[in-house]
């Protein structure tokens, strides 16, 4: 996935190192099992929390129909487990 998802009119208010650190999530997940999901996101949140990175849950909806814009339908379900299992 490139970063022109990033330069989204819709993300203008958004910091620049949340988009970064999401876009790293998104790369990093892509070849993920199932059963590595957990693990990772407890390590990315950790990650987050030194880093000082939160996301609203308004951002969080919009960062993901921007990426849902240009994605295939098994990145789209990709996505949407990832938010299920974050929103856990």
């Amino acid at each position: 996935m490139n970063k022109d998802w990033m330069n989204d009119e819709t993300l203008s208010h958004i910091e620049r190192r949340k988009l970064d650190f999401l876009h790293t999530l998104v790369i990093e997940s892509a070849s993920l099992k199932q059963k590595e999901l957990l693990p990772f996101f407890l390590s990315l949140a950790k990650r987050g929390q030194s880093e000082n990175i939160q996301f609203s849950k308004e951002e969080i909806r919009l960062i993901s129909d921007v990426i849902k814009k240009n994605s295939s339908d098994a990145d789209k379900a990709k996505i949407d487990k990832i938010l299920n299992i974050a929103q856990k």
